[in-house]
């Protein structure tokens, strides 16, 4: 959507409440400004409406699923209920489980723990580190950085043939990316997988935050997110869909809880009855703030409408790119093209300049908020720097001095709860940045570039 007709479209949502909107921020050169959080897709702020909901809960807090007293019920009434509102907003199949966990990550390990024995995993190189890494115990095949949605569903059907059609299997593949934002076509994708009698799992860390996520539409097995991406940074994630292998397999943690029966045997042992519900793979005190603030966003979410927030987060991503697109020494990172459809993460390098040394610049001359690195994707930000996707790099900025060529990028995000002038500030500044180089000078501490004091 190019900026003209977007912004001719009067009818675009005005931005969700978000806590933080009025947090200044101190500016090297002098004064402060109103911060500009272009970083949500590492962590989004808390949406008002989840910071009230919460905040209404809190003196009602109590332990949940054995306690007698009246805040114990309220809160186990509270838990099981969030569990019903997340099934609703994924479209969960009725024999399905939702379980809570910590974080994406956490729900992916959790999966990659109940794998049946001798199964595959397929998962393209492009993933972030959370749903490349956790398959330590399966025969793991990784694939090919494609280059557009059709060559990604050739590749995956290529790499299924190949294998054992009695075996159990699964695909891990992202809704959208986290370096990108591009979104893929996990609905072929799931198709394909099936097909050769493999599962998949959608990782939807980026994905649910910025479009709707619909479990039997998408006609995924698995659906796994987080609550700091949805507007909900209360330390939850979640793990939703197929129950088989979660209760064919010992607990992903055990301890009170995950147990319906403990008992001595004769022998001096324990026998253990393990829980068949989701209970079985969410031990110990669970966080109910955190799942209660998912389900707030959820509902929230749900309530403001995605055809209204896609719409004007469309046009914010337009903004944006025709902004870089008009500085030529810009070059914005894309594995499927200019013309692939997207949500609002956008990464990009800026020649002549260390990504770390420009970002500090916007943080510490603009009051702008946003990342640099290799984003938890090496080998794919490798790939769209050209470099040896092989390679190893850490997560954050590269030893290098300002000015200096890394293998690093700039990622600029947001959503629900962002300003036009926050999209209009960075735009601008990248213009300033460039053309007129920085206003302070700045050194290298411990990695990162810093202003200079």
């Amino acid at each position: 959507m190019s900026v003209s007709t977007a912004a001719a479209d009067q009818s675009l949502c005005t931005p969700l409440p978000v806590l933080g909107r009025d947090v200044t921020v101190p500016l090297v050169t002098g004064g402060e400004v109103t911060y500009a959080a272009l970083d949500y897709a590492a962590s989004a702020p808390a949406l008002q409406r989840v910071w009230d909901d919460v905040a209404a809960y809190a003196p009602y807090y109590g332990s949940v699923h054995r306690g007698a007293g009246y805040l114990s019920q309220l809160s186990t009434d509270l838990f099981e209920n969030s569990r019903v509102t997340v099934a609703e907003f994924l479209g969960c199949r009725a024999d399905d489980q939702v379980i809570f966990t910590r974080s994406t990550t956490d729900s992916l390990n959790l999966l990659a723990a109940v794998l049946p024995a001798d199964c595959e995993v397929f998962v393209f190189e492009t993933e972030h580190h959370a749903s490349l890494l956790p398959w330590r115990d399966a025969r793991v095949t990784y694939l090919n950085a494609p280059r557009t949605p059709g060559e990604a569903v050739q590749t995956l059907e290529s790499a299924l043939v190949g294998r054992d059609p009695y075996g159990p299997a699964l695909v891990c593949v992202t809704g959208a990316s986290n370096v990108t934002g591009e979104l893929w076509p996990v609905r072929e994708l799931a198709a394909a997988a099936h097909a050769h009698g493999a599962r998949i799992v959608l990782d939807a860390a980026q994905l649910a935050p910025h479009h709707p996520v619909d479990i039997q539409d998408l006609d995924v097995d698995w659906v796994a997110f987080s609550g700091h991406k949805l507007y909900a940074p209360f330390g939850s994630g979640v793990l939703a869909g197929r129950a088989d292998w979660l209760q064919a397999s010992e607990p992903y943690l055990a301890g009170g809880g995950a147990s319906r029966k403990v008992a001595r045997r004769a022998d001096g042992g324990v026998d253990v009855e393990w829980h068949d519900s989701a209970a079985r793979h969410e031990a110990g005190s669970p966080n109910v703030i955190g799942v209660y603030s998912i389900a707030s966003a959820c509902k929230a979410l749900t309530e403001a409408g995605f055809d209204s927030l896609v719409a004007r987060e469309q046009y914010l991503i337009g903004r944006v790119r025709d902004g870089l697109a008009a500085v030529p020494e810009v070059k914005v990172l894309s594995l499927f093209g200019d013309d692939a459809p997207r949500v609002g993460v956008i990464s990009f390098v800026v020649d002549g300049w260390n990504s770390s040394h420009f970002a500090a610049a916007l943080s510490a001359e603009y009051g702008i908020g946003v990342r640099d690195g290799l984003f938890c994707a090496h080998p794919l930000v490798r790939t769209l720097l050209g470099s040896d996707p092989q390679s190893q790099g850490e997560c954050g900025a590269p030893e290098a001095a300002p000015g200096e060529k890394s293998l690093n990028a700039i990622r600029v995000s947001f959503g629900a709860g962002t300003p036009d002038e926050h999209v209009e500030r960075f735009v601008r500044a990248v213009t300033e940045l460039v053309r007129d180089g920085a206003r302070w000078n700045y050194r290298t501490e411990d990695g990162r570039c810093v202003p200079a004091v």
